[in-house]
């Protein structure tokens, strides 16, 4: 099928369910087939046509593969922020119900667009799924509702930064510079949130970047993982110095029939080859690891001295869409199969060696994204149901509740200090605060016009005085957005003054 062209596919519902004329839903399988619904009402066995497209120009909305398409009643309710037409939110623990105020909170969240909205915090809600009570066992929420009208603002958009090269997929921050990747195959670099440098790939969405000392690291949608280095002489200027895995260790691992597998029916490769897109990657520094997850089903561990695969495992039933290295030799990885699963790496004389150790989370939609707080600590994980679990990593990683503050998919995720930054399909970033086993949502960011895909953060060097002497850090937080622009923010662990006054009920027991 030819870029552009069309292909009408019928969808039979399940359900009586009314959709509205302007309601459309956008699917990608990710292999760049994208797929956009605008219905009719329709109920019982009536049909629906599905526009499909090949690699479109049009995209507005990429989410992580998550499988087979939904149905038609999980599409309602993400667009009508959760709710299904009986008027249940679907929580990711049985336990979490909304209220009538919590949903009308998510419908009223979602009214405001622009980026002068974001110093705004709403007011507390009384459901237990109110972005200011996080969990169903630990509950944050005030005796009395909060007057927050007088409050003062700490978060907030600093400046925006816009180039028209495509939509942003990934960003990576270290100290006042900035990277930025799209579907350009543009790499921009930023400094002091100036338009610094730029490199550019050969092919290949540009999916995921990390940084290691003097080396830079791109995964990209070809399944390749793309090596570079800034030149000593010109710090504008980046080479490319190779690619992961190396030339010379395909030649040699090719001439061995056994170092093939299967990928797909008919179809071998080379285990130390990605046979999709790379989705994912993460840095474990202190034992100078990559990470490396793929839509391949499987997460590659790479020595960064020498640029070898160590180990390839198969870790999950469809694509990992994130990978985390974590505190005590654990490894977190997240697929669209609705899994969250832990490895321990066990460090060998030449390689690694990965083993299942359990698994988080077991769901029926796709895990988007996955972040680690090291100081708690503690692991969250974002679904394209728009909530995000957590779990205690002192508590033998106990399950510590459920964080719900977006109507759509959560995107992407990323933890420092006291905060969690959690980024979505429905463009807003949420700003949550941890005291404890207790979360708050400081504020709703508000700005983007299309869903937020990444996020990236970098501390401030300001810290706020609060009561009784302590000081609260100050962090400059970037979001990359389908809309092709990366946002700044500045963001604090300090609440708002009203809820600094305002009682908070002690946090019950699990």
């Amino acid at each position: 099928m030819e870029k552009g062209e069309e292909q009408l596919i019928d969808i039979i519902t399940d359900d009586d369910v009314g959709i509205s004329e302007a309601a459309v839903f956008i699917f990608t399988d990710g292999g760049g087939d994208i797929a956009e619904l605008r219905p009719r009402a329709f109920a019982g066995s009536q049909s629906v046509t599905l526009r499909r497209h090949l690699s479109s120009d049009n995209l507005l909305l990429d989410l992580p593969r998550i499988g087979d398409l939904q149905s038609s009643e999980q599409r309602l309710m993400r667009e009508n922020g959760g709710s299904s037409r009986n008027g249940n939110m679907q929580f990711s623990d049985p336990l979490m119900r909304p209220s009538a105020d919590d949903e009308e909170f998510l419908r009223q969240s979602s009214s405001s667009t622009t980026a002068s909205s974001s110093g705004e915090y709403p007011m507390a809600m009384s459901g237990e799924s109110s972005p200011f009570v996080m969990s169903p066992w630990h509950q944050s929420a005030l005796d009395n509702p909060l007057d927050l009208a007088g409050a003062t603002p700490r978060n907030g958009l600093i400046t925006s930064l816009v180039r028209e090269e495509g939509h942003i997929y990934s960003l990576a921050a270290v100290g006042d510079v900035l990277y930025t990747g799209s579907d350009s195959k543009n790499i921009r670099v930023w400094k002091n949130q100036k338009d610094f440098a730029g490199f550019k790939s050969s092919s290949g969405l540009v999916k995921s970047i990390v940084v290691a000392a003097d080396r830079i690291f791109t995964g990209h949608q070809d399944g390749k993982i793309r090596v570079w280095r800034v030149s000593p002489k010109n710090p504008t200027v980046h080479k490319r110095i190779g690619n992961l895995p190396r030339l010379k260790d395909v030649l040699r691992s090719s001439l061995k029939p056994s170092n093939y597998i299967e990928v797909r029916r008919h179809r071998s490769a080379l285990w130390i080859r990605h046979s999709d897109a790379i989705s994912c990657l993460s840095l474990d520094e202190k034992q100078g690891l990559l990470y490396s997850g793929s839509w391949d089903k499987t997460f590659k561990v790479w020595r960064i001295a020498d640029s070898r695969c160590l180990e390839s495992v198969i870790a999950h039933d469809d694509a990992v869409n994130s990978v985390v290295a974590a505190f005590g030799g654990l490894v977190f990885t997240g697929s669209a199969d609705g899994t969250v699963k832990v490895w321990r790496r066990e460090l060998l004389a030449k390689t690694t060696k990965h083993s299942p150790v359990r698994t988080l989370l077991k769901q029926e939609c796709a895990v988007t994204a996955l972040a680690v707080s090291p100081a708690a600590p503690l692991v969250y994980c974002g679904s394209s149901d728009g909530f995000v679990n957590f779990w205690e990593g002192e508590a033998q990683l106990a399950h510590g509740g459920v964080l719900g503050g977006h109507k759509m998919a959560v995107l992407c995720l990323v933890a420092a200090g006291s905060l969690l930054l959690s980024g979505s399909a429905d463009k807003n970033i949420c700003v949550w605060r941890r005291d404890g086993g207790v979360h708050c949502c400081l504020s709703v960011l508000s700005g983007h016009t299309g869903p937020v895909k990444c996020l990236a953060i970098v501390a401030d060097g300001e810290e706020e005085e609060v009561g009784g002497g302590g000081a609260a850090r100050s962090w400059i937080a970037y979001s990359g957005s389908l809309d092709k622009s990366v946002k700044v923010w500045r963001v604090s662990e300090q609440p708002p003054d009203a809820l600094l006054r305002a009682p908070m009920n002690v946090p019950a027991d699990p």
